[in-house]
């Protein structure tokens, strides 16, 4: 892998396989954190980032092909960041299912602000732009935090997680923070209460995504229960994250 360094600007091209991603995230991640980016902002970029790079490495080239995958990352002056994600092989469009893979521009748009696909005979480029959020750097204040809207009962073998109230989009780091602690990185099963879900739930689809790979990870399932005919249930089955929890009925 090859990689290139200036003011605010960050590049690397690696070869289209699997393996090189850790490398890549890695230092990635390193120079988001050199430019003033907070741990969350980096989280929710690098999210999307991997799932891009690994759309290309799965679906640019065809058997036997060697090719590249190049990222270009860019500080800009207002605080934001934008990241392209190349690939110069022919796309490969995946089978019509609903797996991890098939989800993976759902995944983009939900943990950065802007997501541009163009695909053409020289290859596809995915544009990705995270505004700044959570005040990380010098140059812009530091938004307020929401109320916290989670709350976490530790129960015999499992955790309890109820949310009251609105969780928008902002709030999503710390959600996902709060669960996934309480879940021990999603080794100890998880029941989520959507009974009292406000409408402004973007950040409620983020963290749940998140928490639900994490458990698949180690071995468990996330259940969350939501009332058959609630905005609730109606907005976790929009965004496909009825595929990756045990979605049942409220009782």
């Amino acid at each position: 892998m090859t990689d290139q360094l200036a003011d605010h600007h960050w590049g690397a091209e690696f070869p289209a396989q699997p393996g090189q991603l850790s490398a890549v995230r890695a230092r990635l991640d390193a120079w988001l954190a050199a430019e003033g980016l907070s741990e969350d902002d980096r989280y929710d970029l690098l999210v999307a980032v991997n799932e891009a790079a690994s759309n290309a490495i799965e679906h640019a080239y065809g058997p036997g092909e060697h090719g590249l995958v190049h990222i270009d990352a860019h500080a800009r002056p207002d605080g934001s960041v934008r990241v392209v994600v190349a690939d110069r092989g022919g796309w490969r469009v995946p089978p019509p299912t609903l797996t991890a893979r098939g989800r993976g521009l759902l995944l983009m748009r939900e943990n950065v602000d802007e997501v541009l696909v163009d695909r053409g005979a020289g290859g596809t480029t995915v544009t990705l732009v995270l505004a700044p959020r959570h005040g990380s750097r010098d140059s812009y204040p530091a938004a307020p935090q929401p109320p916290d809207p989670v709350d976490v009962t530790a129960r015999d073998g499992w955790v309890e997680v109820v949310v009251r109230g609105d969780v928008p989009a902002q709030a999503a780091p710390a959600v996902r923070r709060r669960i996934l602690t309480a879940a021990r990185g999603g080794t100890v099963p998880v029941v989520v209460d959507l009974r009292a879900l406000g409408e402004r739930n973007d950040g409620l689809i983020r963290s749940l995504r998140a928490v639900a790979e994490a458990a698949a990870a180690a071995g468990t399932r996330v259940v969350v229960r939501a009332p058959e005919q609630g905005h609730a249930r109606r907005a976790l089955v929009a965004a496909g994250v009825d595929q990756v929890v045990d979605l049942v009925p409220h009782v």
